[in-house]
């Protein structure tokens, strides 16, 4: 099937479904809902977690219920195919189907400051940056085959998004720049070459072209949620000190025509419609839903007067949205596209709950938010935005961060939170559950989930976990 017969036929069955407002229109689960035991949907039970050995060396990373196994490989500091070792802090992440029965998968390093790139640092963006992708081949047994630098010279890779073209778009969570001095400790901005806080495209097969995608935004990047029948990209903004907003990307051509991501196309901020500078990061009523509008981001890609810090610097593309009435989120992270809808999290969205502390940002400042958590969902068709899900309180759902959306329909959750971190399904029935639990990793609190995707064929959900010793983690169970 050629290029123009697949973007034909996929607009054709996706816009079957684009009338109706995904799986989760049924739900109204909000922190109402679930503090009144009366008025919530039965949780649903895998059975009780308990500590399972890695198959790959008996070591226990997670608890699991009854059933479920694991192993982990692309552990960081192995030496990988390209003679290169492996980067460190693994995050977001996406699987595709690849040549003759294996699955590839291609996983961002969120790795911030200038230590310098990953891999050959002839082929980086950015000699110093640190962050980038790594690329992994599984044979049809689950067997690591190949693992190699896919992109090299970015910083804070955080999340991304996988496109039906055969691509990653990995996202820079970073202004960073030679115009801007860095809040990391012991980074030094001015060894930059180059001007970061963008999307970079990284196809399946062979390293990514390097080149950012500019007109879609300097700021602190999350995630990308691709909309086939349009060709649209929506793009989530974590900045934990400052309001984020939701973007979408228009480009100049129909990425599945152009078969890539072009640079060029136009840059917007969500509104609500009649209510300008909705504060949605505040607790929501528990059908909450807004319609909601467009507005242009004029300078997408701005430069900045010498001397600038992080903080000057980090908020200036949302702030030129709000300016023009945009909404604002607390840590918009992860996000999927399903049936017409695009989920997405806002990692500390919500009410306060008493006796949850205050989050903090980076060096213990003040974070914008103060809740444990939202999902909403974007209604692409009406232009509708409405609440899924409002944590109400951190031992339930505490600060979710990755998403992605199982076979069965099922928000898979990665936590990011302050305690223990679970990797929790949302049914669209409104139930909560856990599907593992984090076992502590030593001398490094920090831990947590991230990068949740299905193999093609459903069978197998692999994650990351991000610690020191970070790794990929492929795990199978009855009920996924």
């Amino acid at each position: 099937m050629d290029r123009r017969d697949f973007l034909t036929r996929g607009a054709a069955a996706a816009g079957g479904v684009a009338l109706a407002a995904g799986p989760f229109q049924g739900l109204v689960a909000s922190a109402h809902a679930a503090a009144d035991p009366s008025r919530r949907a039965p949780v649903r039970d895998l059975g009780p977690l308990a500590p399972v050995p890695d198959d790959r060396d008996g070591q226990v990373r997670l608890h699991l219920p009854p059933g479920f196994s694991y192993r982990s490989f692309g552990v960081f500091g192995e030496p990988m195919s390209d003679g290169f070792p492996t980067p460190a802090r693994p995050d977001g992440m996406a699987a595709f189907r690849g040549w003759g029965g294996t699955t590839v998968l291609v996983r961002n390093h969120e790795v911030p400051g200038t230590p310098g790139a990953i891999g050959d640092p002839a082929d980086a963006y950015d000699a110093f940056g640190g962050g980038g992708t790594t690329t992994l081949t599984l044979d049809r047994h689950g067997r690591l085959t190949d693992h190699r630098v896919s992109l090299n010279g970015t910083i804070m890779n955080c999340a991304g998004g996988p496109m039906p073209w055969g691509a990653w778009i990995s996202c820079e969570e970073s202004v960073d720049g030679p115009d801007v001095k860095s809040p990391v400790p012991g980074a030094d901005n001015s060894k930059l070459q180059r001007k970061h806080g963008y999307l970079f495209e990284v196809p399946v097969h062979g390293p990514g072209g390097r080149e950012p995608i500019r007109a879609a935004g300097r700021f602190q990047h999350e995630s990308v949620a691709f909309d086939p029948v349009h060709g649209v990209l929506y793009l989530t903004e974590d900045n934990p000190l400052f309001a984020s907003g939701f973007y979408r990307y228009l480009p100049p051509v129909h990425p599945m025509r152009a078969g890539r991501l072009l640079d060029g196309g136009r840059l917007q901020m969500l509104a609500v419609d009649g209510t300008p500078r909705a504060q949605l990061h505040l607790g929501q009523a528990e059908d909450a839903s807004y319609p909601v509008t467009w507005v242009d981001i004029d300078d997408p890609d701005p430069a900045f007067a010498p001397g600038a810090t992080w903080f000057d610097a980090s908020p200036t593309v949302s702030r030129s949205g709000q300016a023009k009435g945009a909404a604002v989120f607390s840590r918009l992270e992860g996000s999927v596209y399903d049936n017409g809808t695009v989920y997405i999290v806002s990692t500390q969205g919500g009410a306060a709950a008493p006796g949850d502390e205050q989050p903090t940002g980076p060096g213990g400042l003040s974070a914008f938010g103060a809740g444990r958590g939202q999902v909403w969902a974007y209604d692409i068709h009406r232009q509708q935005l409405r609440l899924v899900y409002e944590s109400p309180h951190s031992s339930v759902l505490d600060m979710p961060d990755n998403i992605a959306v199982s076979p069965r329909g099922t928000l898979i959750l990665c936590e990011d939170g302050e305690g223990e971190n679970y990797l929790r399904g949302l049914t669209t029935g409104g139930a909560l559950f856990d599907i593992a639990r984090l076992a502590p990793v030593p001398g490094d609190p920090d831990a947590e989930f991230a990068g949740a995707t299905f193999d093609p064929d459903g069978r197998t959900l692999y994650f990351n976990i991000q610690s020191k010793v970070g790794c990929t983690v492929a795990l199978r169970g009855p009920g996924l």
